[in-house]
């Protein structure tokens, strides 16, 4: 074949094209279940549990409102910002992690708290043997846990027994307001 009839031949044949790409689907996006792996959960529980732990600083007698107040708090901007009913079992698992990260803040607090009270003449035996000079009405128990403050194991177990304890009442607030909120805001 001569190179002018393969040049002729060429520009008879119409030029195949690459098919065109399909056009692009547009989603909504879904919001999946509150976890931790949920950027907006994390986000709207960071929320709660701030300004929960705002209000237990400024009126610390109402902790147990503004825990439970934290987990409604949070289930209520979920549901809000994403359109869901939650469950009272989802509900209360958006408070529980309202409550972790609740947890966390108080931890550091707690923590810097204590390492202050480390770094006052006396320490933490010194703080609170103060404190209870203040009591009207003292028990030889009293004294014994004081003495007890004065060892490292003795400082250790309270400081055990308060993240303990906090752990336990903090996630269990937030669950229940968690639990409540969804089952106030439920749609029928």
């Amino acid at each position: 074949m001569r190179p002018e009839d393969r040049t002729a031949e060429a520009m008879a044949e119409p030029a195949q094209l690459p098919a065109p790409a399909p056009p692009p689907v547009w989603t909504t996006p879904s919001f999946p279940f509150p976890s931790f792996h949920n950027p907006m959960t994390v986000r709207i529980g960071w929320l709660a549990a701030s300004v929960a732990t705002l209000l237990n600083m400024v009126l610390p007698y109402g902790f147990i409102i503004w825990l439970v107040a934290a987990g409604f708090f949070s289930v209520y901007l979920f549901s809000r910002r994403t359109g869901q009913s939650l469950t009272v079992r989802v509900g209360a698992r958006m408070g529980w992690i309202t409550g972790i990260l609740s947890y966390v803040i108080v931890t550091v607090l707690f923590t810097l708290n204590m390492f202050a009270l480390t770094r006052t003449s006396g320490g933490i035996a010194g703080f609170y043997r103060e404190q209870v000079a203040k009591m009207p009405v003292r028990d030889a128990s009293v004294d014994q846990a004081l003495e007890l403050l004065n060892t490292t194991s003795g400082q250790v177990m309270l400081v055990a027994t308060f993240l303990v304890f906090m752990f336990a009442i903090v996630t269990v607030l937030c669950m229940a307001g968690g639990a409540l909120g969804a089952k106030v805001l439920e749609k029928d």
